[in-house]
């Protein structure tokens, strides 16, 4: 039975402290057989915590893969074969879509792995092996260390473990922080270079529902890619060659037949990328009331101009698509997260656990032999946060609304933010730097300008530049926009965007190549004298004088505040079991199928089928427009083996605890096997990063049957279902 702070009695309140609800938790996978494997077997699951993860023998772990550095996929075949979600790959998709050839619209599927698509940059990482590291990282660490002397400490540490690690050939060792800077682990990784695309579905499937149903469920989303990992002869690493093969791996994921049923156990396992579950009250609160909406009002405004010119032009639809759906991404887990928060009263959840801190504090109650003084050691953090908190507010609502604006929705300005750090590259370094830096931009921009429409992008400007304007809470780092509006020859906001915008040389692929062709010293001074650079520099400087430095201090003192807090939750809840919070290396999260009371009088159920496809279905809507193919294979039921009960099914949800990251993970049954792929969270659960709770917070998977479905029957590609290894675990 799950409990929640709000349901308890004073005692058993106390109790619920002591562990992680049953679903919650994102877990170092080396760490299982000491932390999680009862609890994991209790729920169902049938393997040990040594098939999970294993440096002597081949486990689930070498059949996981951190994809690009920014999704999870996993191997599938013996012959390198990757999964992923659609949305992960949606950028490697598009790089090799044209009009003529138009794989977001038709999909595409190799019929032999010469057909299959190389893609410049991609990577795919493995995990060799972990290791806890913390005594060597902290070595020489003691409490009352300056925090200057203790961060130096440890960067020297670092430099010497790395140093004097011994790493295979290829490998490479990651070190990071856990516990708020209270633990270390190191990652010995392998990272291969040759990914080729595969197949894809439409992205009527692999993006059906598209922004509307983004966050939601019930879904129907086939969200999945195939690409396959190419290695040298000797199956290691190697850049692109055609004289590459497919990589042989150490374990690969068998997929079952039998699907899912409620209750069933599930293992997610993957590479999520950031959450902060320790948070104090003050933190969440500020999030829900300021942050949010301000970061909300913001894409709003832009994702509505985008969205209108996507819908009225084939083209940019196209150029936008990727694009749009970055942006919006966010835009609505955030709003999702705030009413999450609001509807599961984080706050007071917080608040409550906070109380029962400083019961303990008083009562001195601290593990160990040598107890100390907890009051003395701990006993104002609550305080210092409340007041480190209402300090940073205004700053903080400065920092989101500049990188809003001027790095994540004005496209004109973040290009011209890139032109000032080549500036500054030469100012700094002189023609060394310049060129250095210059071949990097230079692939950068010519992708960019390929998708790049001024005339929307100037809508987005003028719009966002008014909020930005009146949103700003420190007069100061708007001053520039105001500035501009007192100027005689500009009327208003769309007066500032046609002097800008009407007069830069950034807009154009050919004269932003134009500039880059000259000397460097001509370079800058044409740069300097652009209205676009002049602009972003004033921006820039006016953030960073009146509210960027300012952040950053109080934020550091709050850095300090949170691993002292840390330590303190794991001094005064000793029988608890805490998990790290996610930074992008690999864990395992456990959970179960179940469905969730969305609100009064909603129930979900956990699976939906392809009958849901059929009733969102739009015709000629881009977003739930639906193929003639899939709909004759539904009208004649032909689903082959992939069918449940005469139905086939597309996703199903569970309790497991995902984020970002997470994105192509696979779902994995109690006995080993592949049962779906994760792509995406229940909106009314997006708070899980700051705020888990068992009740509402779900991620979303699709059923593989479905995945199978689509590359056999839709797509006719079952060379690559011959490839995998089917089986019925159920029957056994």
């Amino acid at each position: 039975m799950k409990f929640t702070l709000r349901s308890l009695s004073i005692l058993i309140a106390f109790l619920s402290f002591q562990t992680a609800f049953a679903g919650e938790g994102m877990w170092l996978p080396h760490l299982l057989k000491a932390l999680n494997e009862g609890d994991m077997q209790s729920m169902g699951m049938k393997m040990t915590a040594e098939d999970i993860y294993s440096v002597n023998k081949g486990s689930l772990k070498d059949a996981i893969v951190h994809f690009g550095g920014f999704c999870t996929s996993e191997i599938i075949s013996d012959k390198g074969l990757l999964l992923t979600n659609h949305h992960c790959g949606y950028g490697q998709i598009q790089s090799h879509t044209t009009l003529e050839n138009n794989y977001i619209q038709d999909g595409f599927w190799a019929k032999t792995m010469k057909d299959e698509l190389p893609n410049p940059g991609l990577t795919a990482t493995f995990i060799v092996r972990i290791d806890d590291v913390t005594d060597s990282i902290l070595k020489g660490i003691n409490e009352g260390m300056d925090e200057k002397k203790r961060q130096s400490t440890i960067d020297k540490n670092l430099e010497a473990y790395k140093a004097a690690a011994k790493l295979g050939q290829y490998e490479d060792i990651v070190i990071r922080p856990f516990f708020k800077g209270n633990q270390y682990f190191s990652f010995v990784t392998m990272t291969y270079k040759d990914v080729r695309l595969v197949g894809t579905p439409p992205e009527s499937i692999g993006k059906f529902g598209a922004d509307t149903d983004n966050w939601v469920w019930p879904r129907h989303t086939g969200d999945f890619a195939l690409f396959r990992i190419y290695a040298g002869k000797d199956n290691l690493p190697a850049d692109y060659s055609p004289d590459n093969v497919p990589f042989t791996p150490k374990h690969f994921l068998p997929i079952s037949l039998d699907g899912v049923a409620k209750d069933d156990f599930t293992l997610v396992f993957g590479f999520p990328g950031r959450t902060n579950e320790y948070l104090p009250s003050y933190a969440i609160e500020q999030t829900v009331d300021v942050l949010n909406p301000a970061k909300i009002a913001i894409r709003d405004k832009a994702l509505k101009i985008v969205d209108a010119e996507m819908r009225a032009d084939p083209q940019v639809k196209i150029q936008y698509a990727s694009k749009f759906a970055r942006i919006a991404n966010y835009w609505k887990k955030w709003i999702g997260e705030s009413q999450g928060i609001k509807a599961t009263d984080g706050v007071g959840k917080k608040q409550r656990f906070e109380k029962e801190f400083t019961s303990r504090l008083t009562k001195n109650q601290v593990k160990g032999k040598k107890k100390g003084n907890a009051q003395t050691k701990y006993g104002d953090l609550l305080q210092q946060f409340e007041t480190l908190y209402k300090d940073i507010e205004p700053y903080a609502l400065s920092r989101d609304y500049f990188n809003e604006v001027v790095y994540r929705n004005v496209e004109l300005l973040r290009t011209a933010n890139y032109m000032t750090r080549l500036v500054k590259m030469y100012e700094n370094n002189g023609d060394t730097g310049y060129n250095n830096y210059k071949g990097r931009l230079e692939g950068y921009l010519t992708g960019f300008y390929k998708d790049y429409q001024p005339r929307i992008d100037k809508k987005v400007f003028a719009a966002l530049m008014e909020m930005y304007q009146g949103g700003v809470p420190i007069s100061a780092v708007s001053a520039p926009v105001g500035a501009l509006l007192a100027q005689r020859d500009i009327d208003g906001y769309e007066g500032i965007a046609n002097h800008i915008y009407d007069n830069t040389i950034l807009t154009k692929l050919d004269g932003t190549m134009r500039v880059l062709g000259m000397s460097p010293a001509e370079a800058v001074e044409k740069l300097k004298a652009d209205p676009a650079y002049q602009f972003i520099t004033k921006l820039t400087d006016a953030y960073h004088e009146n509210a960027e430095l300012q952040y950053n201090e109080i934020d550091e003192k709050l850095s300090v505040l949170q691993r002292k807090y840390m330590k303190a939750q794991m001094d005064l809840f000793p029988n608890r079991t805490f998990y790290p919070d996610a930074n992008s290396t690999m864990r395992v999260t456990y959970g179960q199928v179940q469905g969730y009371e969305a609100r009064d009088a909603v129930m979900y159920k956990p699976v939906t089928y392809l009958e849901g496809v059929m009733q969102k279905y739009v015709p000629g809507d881009y977003e739930f427009d639906v193929n003639p193919k899939l709909i004759e294979l539904y009208e004649q039921k032909d689903y082959g083996q992939y069918a449940d009960n005469g139905k086939m099914p597309v996703c199903f949800i569970g309790t497991n605890h995902t984020t970002g990251g997470n994105s192509g993970s696979p779902a994995i049954d109690a006995y080993g096997n592949l049962i779906g792929l994760n792509f995406d969270r229940a909106w009314e659960g997006t708070m899980s990063d700051i705020n888990y709770d068992p009740s509402i917070c779900r991620n979303i998977m699709v059923d593989v049957r479905y995945i199978l479905f689509i590359v056999d029957k839709y797509a006719g590609a079952s060379h690559l279902i011959d490839e995998m290894k089917l089986v019925h675990p159920k029957r056994k």
